[in-house]
């Protein structure tokens, strides 16, 4: 059965960072092909690219992930009935999302007298605090919304929550808005609750983590800080310390199952509120968001903002195929004329050999690339600028979605 995949292959350099540490604080790093590179997590990627989405979707297209869904839940109960406060709503509020998800709600403990001279209790009398999750769940704006509808409705009862939730037909109302009417951000990056699997999301978009296209040394900077009021009789500084950081062409790599992106943006609509106007969107939003996106470790720091140096978006009917075989033997060292000219030789060798020998050929290629070093890139398809490749791979996987009916 035909698919349609979209991959998004980017070589990207990044001059002196540390935009991914480790729990040492230095850079993250990898060995591929025997020997050490730079290497940023696909959860740092993923989560800046969702960050990035906040200026690309309307809200109501958007998710929040958090343990605090009670107190997210509430406020969007105040927003329909003003006249409720938190503490009225945050009871109904947490049944209402246990029902939902089946997670565990529960106002979070605060250890004693730690902070000032207040005891423990009368913290807890002082700052009354929401129900919690015990760990982060992750819901949709609309999901959110018929949940906040369903707790007004409870509340108007004037039930006691717990004996509302049980309710069967309550109950499954919880549900149904827990697993229907999911967002960009969920269909495309998922959705797992450890105590509900049946409202678990499969993530239609896998990233992997970046690599440098070749070997990595980890550099040291020692930096001082000087203390303004001290006189000119008191030298030294205030403060002296180290970060760790290194510089690298990354070879960034995603890809999109546009076919189950389409599955999970459609659950929960009703026949007439289907079509593929979501999922372009949502295609769109995506490239751009990765293409642009940097993760924020240490950027106050370096100020690594930078732009890729090519970009390369193919149109699949099979499967996923990433291109980081091109780079298992690193780059030359040493050159004047550094890492991209090289790495996009590589890709331009390795990207027509792997799709001959396995006849996989894309469908459809464009390529966004910057200045004469990328030149070898040129002949594996289209030349576009970002935003002609945004409009025409959102469009053409439009145009297959509609084919398929």
């Amino acid at each position: 059965m035909s698919r349609t995949i979209l991959d998004v292959h980017i070589l990207q350099t990044v001059p002196p960072s540390n935009i991914n540490r480790d729990d040492t604080g230095a850079p993250k790093s990898a060995v591929y092909g025997g020997v050490r590179r730079s290497r940023v997590s696909s959860q740092a990627w993923k989560r800046a690219t969702r960050k990035a989405f906040d200026g690309l979707l309307d809200p109501a297209e958007l998710g929040v992930r958090t343990k605090k869904v009670v107190d997210t839940l509430t406020a969007r109960v105040i927003m329909r009935e003003a006249s409720l406060t938190t503490e009225q709503v945050w009871p109904m509020a947490a049944e209402i999302i246990q029902a939902a998800t089946g997670a565990k709600i529960e106002t979070p403990t605060r250890k004693a007298a730690a902070k000032g001279n207040k005891s423990g209790a009368e913290e807890e009398a002082a700052e009354p605090k929401a129900p919690q999750s015990s760990y982060l769940l992750f819901l949709s704006a609309r999901q959110l919304d018929a949940l906040a509808e369903l707790a007004i409705e409870g509340i108007g009862k004037k039930a006691e929550p717990k004996v509302f939730v049980k309710e069967a037909e309550v109950k499954a109302r919880a549900k149904k808005a827990a697993a229907t009417r999911h967002s960009v951000d969920i269909a495309l990056f998922g959705r797992m609750v450890a105590d509900t699997t049946d409202i678990n999301v499969d993530a239609a978009a896998q990233v992997a983590h970046a690599l440098s296209v070749h070997p990595v040394d980890l550099e040291t900077d020692y930096f001082t800080a000087v203390d303004d009021q001290n006189s000119d009789a008191e030298a030294g500084a205030g403060m002296i310390g180290t970060v760790d950081f290194n510089s690298a062409t990354l070879y960034r790599y995603a890809a999109v199952d546009i076919d189950l992106l389409a599955t999970n943006l459609d659950a929960g609509l009703a026949d007439e509120e289907r079509t593929g106007e979501p999922v372009r969107r949502a295609v769109e939003a995506f490239i751009e968001g990765f293409t642009l996106s940097m993760p924020t470790g240490k950027l106050n720091t370096f100020g690594n903002n930078t732009l890729p140096d090519a970009v390369i978006v193919k149109l699949r009917s099979a499967r996923p195929v990433s291109f980081v075989g091109a780079f298992e033997n690193p780059v030359a060292q040493g050159t004047a004329e550094g890492h991209v000219r090289a790495a996009c030789k590589a890709l331009a060798d390795h990207i027509p050999a792997v799709e001959d020998a396995f006849g996989a050929p894309a469908d459809q290629t464009w390529i966004v690339r910057v200045g004469s070093r990328t030149q070898d890139l040129a002949a594996l398809g289209e030349q576009v600028t970002l935003p002609e490749l945004i409009t025409r791979a959102g469009q053409a996987v439009a145009d297959r979605l509609g084919k398929r009916g």
